[in-house]
């Protein structure tokens, strides 16, 4: 599979020349997972899959426009001249094969992970996230690549308790996210960056180079207009 990662800045003020857009990634110039610009909409992906609701991963939440292909989400929506479709836990998408699972992020809304399938190639985008539970660790398994939320570097990240429903809400530290997926793949990409990022690009990029080495993973960060290919890893 190739794979064209779009964009990479977090909900934040800050960007750089490679990191000016929200989230999305295109597959085979076919399937987009995520559509945090409008602008995404000019690649004419035959289909649209979504980790959640937030305007940053979905621009129409905040934005108009007509999306005429299908559009696919962990749960319903309709408005702003587009609809999305409840995904299922497997989906086909000839010549895809899309497999979805519960993540932990936010308190409002629902989120997944996506683990896309075609011929011997295997990928996983969580989009954003606290945890995985274990029950689905082995579905990411001997992933070629995991492309994931860089939003925070400090352990722990940033992750808070709703009051009163218990529900934990926000983001991982990258540490923790290199912890959990080293020994499910070889490669881990980090998109969704935080401020942190943007106070020494270069130092950061090297941090987290640093980080997979200490876990004996790759690690690499993504960059809008970044490239991938799985026969190539």
């Amino acid at each position: 599979m190739k794979l064209e990662i779009l964009g990479t800045r977090g909900e934040i003020d800050e960007s750089a020349l490679k990191h000016r857009k929200h989230s999305g990634i295109l597959v085979d110039d076919a399937l987009l997972l995520d559509i945090g610009e409008k602008e995404y909409l000019s690649r004419n992906p035959s289909q649209i899959v979504i980790t959640h609701l937030h305007p940053d991963h979905a621009f129409f939440i905040i934005d108009s426009a007509e999306i005429t292909v299908p559009v696919y989400g962990p749960e319903s929506y309709q408005g702003n001249q587009v609809i999305v479709q409840t995904i299922s836990d497997e989906l086909d998408l000839n010549p895809f094969l899309l497999h979805t699972f519960p993540t932990h992020h936010s308190k409002k809304v629902q989120s997944v992970a996506l683990v896309v399938t075609r011929n011997s190639s295997k990928i996983c985008y969580t989009g954003d996230m606290i945890w995985i539970n274990k029950e689905y660790h082995s579905l990411l398994k001997d992933s070629d690549l995991i492309i994931t939320d860089g939003s925070y570097i400090r352990k722990g990240g940033m992750v808070r308790k709703d009051k009163d429903t218990g529900r934990l809400y926000g983001h991982n530290g990258i540490p923790d996210l290199i912890h959990l997926f080293s020994g499910l793949t070889d490669l881990i990409i980090f998109v969704h960056f935080g401020s942190w990022f943007f106070k020494d690009i270069p130092a950061s990029i090297q941090k987290l180079g640093e980080l997979g080495k200490e876990n004996g993973v790759e690690v690499l960060a993504g960059y809008d207009g970044m490239i991938l290919d799985t026969k190539e890893l």
